[in-house]
């Protein structure tokens, strides 16, 4: 059964005011999700790469998935549905966010039985024991957020995630200088997500917290270098 964990307590579980001025019209506004959970729309924002960095993440996190998995962040799209498909027997997925409106609307999308547990929670500030995770996914998530939450929400991912484990992170790089489209996508990124040009100034591992140790670190990168797929090795 598919169950919100925390909803009672959300009162305790502020929304950060990064969302409520900056993305409200994304994620935090209900008619948000009616509007931007449409797959051609998801698509077209990642310029036709949405599947391909979808499946890398999958692919990435293994299949099945034992133990106990945990996805940062609701997201528009399939990839939780994709994810619970891979959940082995007796294993679980949760999902963390910290507006329980995205975590009503992920519920509803998804099939009866999933063995998905939504979470409300802040991600820069995991209600989460250390190392009570086997790995952990940031999809398009860190280019949303201001660099103290960015790097709040890496250390939180590390520390929840057992060594040994792995965390996936997916997002924004900087393009090649000869990328056809960087003029339009520096544009795009310029007027609506503030922060997500810190990832074309500087590398994901700028922001990791210095006192968990990282046992690899590896990338991919995509589309002309637009996109990278970070593992990280706990």
């Amino acid at each position: 059964m598919i169950a919100v964990a925390g909803e009672a307590g959300a009162e305790s579980v502020p929304v950060p005011s990064y969302l409520t001025e900056t993305y409200w019209w994304a994620y935090v506004h209900p008619k948000a999700l009616g509007i931007f959970d449409r797959p051609w729309l998801i698509n077209t924002i990642l310029w036709g790469n949405y599947a391909r960095l979808r499946d890398a993440a999958l692919d990435a996190l293994g299949d099945p998935l034992d133990g106990r998995t945990l996805q940062v962040g609701c997201v528009y799209g399939d990839l939780t549905a994709r994810l619970a498909e891979r959940v082995a027997p007796g294993a679980s997925l949760d999902v963390a966010d910290v507006l329980s409106v995205q975590l009503e609307h992920l519920r509803a999308k998804l099939s009866k039985g999933a063995p998905v547990y939504p979470r409300l929670m802040n991600s820069a500030a995991l209600n989460a024991t250390d190392a009570s995770y086997d790995r952990s996914l940031c999809f398009f998530l860190l280019h949303e957020q201001p660099e103290e939450v960015r790097r709040a929400t890496l250390r939180e991912a590390l520390r929840v995630t057992r060594p040994g484990g792995r965390i996936v992170l997916v997002d924004y790089h900087r393009p090649r200088a000869l990328h056809p489209l960087r003029p339009a996508i520096l544009a795009v990124l310029s007027s609506l997500e503030p922060f997500a040009l810190d990832l074309w100034r500087a590398e994901i591992e700028t922001w990791l917290p210095k006192d968990i140790p990282v046992r690899a670190l590896a990338k991919r990168f995509f589309f002309g270098g637009l996109y990278q797929l970070v593992i990280i090795e706990r």
